[in-house]
């Protein structure tokens, strides 16, 4: 017997939607992507991409939603109390950088599209904000020094900095992750913490 084949699942459907738009973003930019292109790397019609995502500024935003999602969910996960102090920022640290590595065109779309297209800029500051909490959490608990939460936010938020800027080398294959890691644990431990050099 033969028959259709057996449809997707919506939940799927979005996933691949989703996928290859990151890809045609990551390649063409933006403005340039286009929903035929998106349409036809996920081998579907464009009218069932309008269907799922009435807009390209709506299926952007869910991208930027998704991928925002998932680097946090990797920060998240990288947090183990029973690690020590300095393991728990490198394994913060391996997680951000490890996410980039991974997620090459994830990184493109969220850091360096959707924070300089005004209207998506506040979803990608949220997530970036989160992270700025998560870091300084991990800061705070790896120093002795009587700093006050504000500072902690500080340190964090410039960490998080110099974390965006080597990712971007990472991401464009110009510097090893582990060696990313190394350096930014340093910056961490050493600077920001107000950590002498063991």
């Amino acid at each position: 017997m033969t028959g259709r084949p057996k449809r997707l699942p919506r939940a799927i459907r979005e996933q691949q939607m989703l996928d290859a738009a990151i890809d045609v973003f990551a390649e063409h930019g933006y403005h340039a992507a286009s929903m035929n292109a998106i349409a036809a790397r996920a081998e579907i019609s464009k009218p069932m991409l309008y269907l799922y995502y009435g807009s390209k500024d709506e299926l952007f935003a869910s991208c930027i939603r998704r991928e925002s999602t998932r680097f946090l969910d990797a920060l998240t996960g990288a947090a183990d109390p029973s690690l020590s102090p300095r393991e728990q920022l490198t394994h913060g640290i391996r997680a951000f950088l490890g996410f980039v590595h991974e997620n090459r065109q994830s990184w493109h779309v969220m850091y360096r599209q959707a924070m300089y297209q005004k209207s998506f800029a506040d979803l990608v500051t949220g997530s970036r904000e989160r992270a700025i909490e998560l870091t300084a959490l991990i800061l705070r608990s790896s120093s002795r020094e009587p700093h006050s939460n504000e500072q902690f936010r500080l340190m964090a938020s410039a960490l998080i900095g110099a974390g965006e800027a080597v990712a971007d080398r990472i991401a464009d294959g110009s510097i090893d992750k582990e060696a990313a890691v190394d350096l930014l644990v340093n910056l961490g431990w050493r600077g920001l913490a107000g950590k002498k050099p063991q």
